[in-house]
């Protein structure tokens, strides 16, 4: 399947994304903030990146405008995951890159066919 790096502060939703994620039967990276999801990305080139928006050391939306200013990274598609969920938020969101925008809390169904739905669009 795929491979997907997560960026996550809080070690229980990190942990739930990527166990659900193994199961479904991808390969998982865990970041725990903004900085480490960029350098992980750049290491491990992932298939997609699933992020939170309010992180440690670098919000989502700052690690996403750097994975997408990257030459060998944007096509990387990013999906946040974020209890923000004001129109603003989104919108910042959508215009640092992001391919979606999935509102916590949300049901392991409706992620992981988000995530289907954008591998697909990216032939993956």
């Amino acid at each position: 399947m795929a491979r997907i790096l997560i960026a996550e502060d809080e070690s229980d939703i990190r942990d739930l994304v990527s166990f659900t994620l193994k199961f479904a039967g991808h390969e998982v990276i865990t970041a725990k903030d903004g900085q480490e999801v960029i350098d992980l990305a750049q290491q491990d080139m992932p298939d997609l990146i699933l992020m939170d928006v309010r992180m440690p050391r670098m919000t989502g939306y700052e690690a996403c405008l750097v994975i997408k200013a990257d030459p060998i990274l944007k096509q990387v598609p990013v999906m946040f995951l974020s209890a923000k969920g004001q129109d603003a938020e989104i919108k910042a969101g959508m215009d640092a890159g992001a391919d979606a925008y999935l509102l916590k809390p949300f049901g392991l169904n409706e992620l992981t066919d988000q995530i289907r739905s954008i591998l697909s669009n990216y032939g993956k």
